[in-house]
């Protein structure tokens, strides 16, 4: 009989790629998470775990396994789903992740309409990035997470996942109002080739946007200054000190001295719901995503 407690270990082993994150993340000490695995590897009569470099790999018997696992933790959510079946009505906690972006016009409005209607569900609102709201998924920490699509996050076909699309964030190019395309309803992106830019920081997700937006306008932009917050990105193109490709989804604050111009060949970015497999049935996160599906349908104008 296979531990699932040991099994859960392995699945964060290979979630967070070494033991001692895997540990950490399950509040346990390095050795006794390589002692629950080292057992689970006795029990099963395999190696689960060689040698790489100065870490561990997986070995194939443990990569075999993990399928199993993850659809056990696809069945195990269909099972307390059908426990509830005869529950219909969305009540008790409710725990979402996103963006800030996302929380700001996406989750914090749905978190409005859902105490509205349904009197018995409590919504709890987290601000995480792309990877951590993957992490609090995998721990179970979260239900629901508005993620933006990246080359790093876990494959559409990840059994552990159930990603849908929600909504295209287009990027505007965002200029002082004084500035000669500020009048323009539209910009092609190479008429700001020689400008200085304001970009992302290069472990931002929304870095590789700007980057790839400019690269297929035919430019490689000279960034000169660099932020986190959309908002301090509009105060920076607001004093002149460049231009910025900016979310149409992120609200600025008003009465800045800057315009907004749509680009030529809609750069932009993908947001997608996330829950764990096998959970976007549950009538708490069903009512979330139908409340999420219609506030993406007039978010951006």
């Amino acid at each position: 009989m296979i531990d699932l407690r040991r099994l859960h270990v392995l699945r964060a082993v290979a979630h967070y790629r070494t033991v001692t994150a895997a540990a950490r993340a399950l509040h346990f000490t390095p050795s006794a998470a390589s002692q629950q695995i080292r057992q689970l590897a006795r029990d099963l009569g395999v190696d689960l775990l060689e040698p790489q470099g100065r870490g561990v790999r997986l070995t194939p018997a443990a990569e075999s396994l993990l399928a199993h696992a993850d659809a056990i933790q696809a069945r195990w959510e269909q099972a307390e789903l059908d426990l509830r079946a005869d529950h219909t009505e969305p009540a008790g906690p409710l725990r979402v992740s996103g963006l800030s972006v996302a929380v700001s016009m996406l989750l914090a409005p749905m978190a409005v309409r859902l105490r509205e209607r349904h009197r018995r569900l409590t919504v709890s609102i987290q601000e995480a990035g792309v990877p951590e709201s993957f992490d609090l998924l995998f721990e179970g920490e979260t239900d629901l997470a508005v993620v933006e699509a990246t080359p790093h996050n876990p494959p559409m076909s990840d059994p552990r996942y159930d990603q849908q699309p929600l909504l295209d964030d287009p990027f505007d190019l965002v200029v002082p109002a004084d500035h000669p395309l500020a009048a323009r309803e539209h910009a092609d992106l190479a008429e700001a080739a020689h400008e200085d830019w304001i970009a992302p920081f290069a472990d931002s997700p929304c870095r590789t946007h700007v980057m790839s937006a400019c690269g297929a306008a035919g430019f490689s932009p000279g960034v000169v200054h660099h932020a986190r917050d959309w908002n301090v990105t509009a105060h920076l193109v607001a004093h002149r000190l460049g231009v910025a490709l900016i979310p149409r989804l992120a609200q600025l604050t008003p009465d800045l001295p800057i315009a907004r111009v749509r680009c030529a060949g809609d750069p932009h970015r993908k947001l997608l719901t996330c829950t764990r497999a096998g959970a976007h049935e549950r009538p708490a996160i069903a009512a979330a995503l139908r409340e999420l599906r219609a506030l993406a349908g007039t978010a951006v104008a």
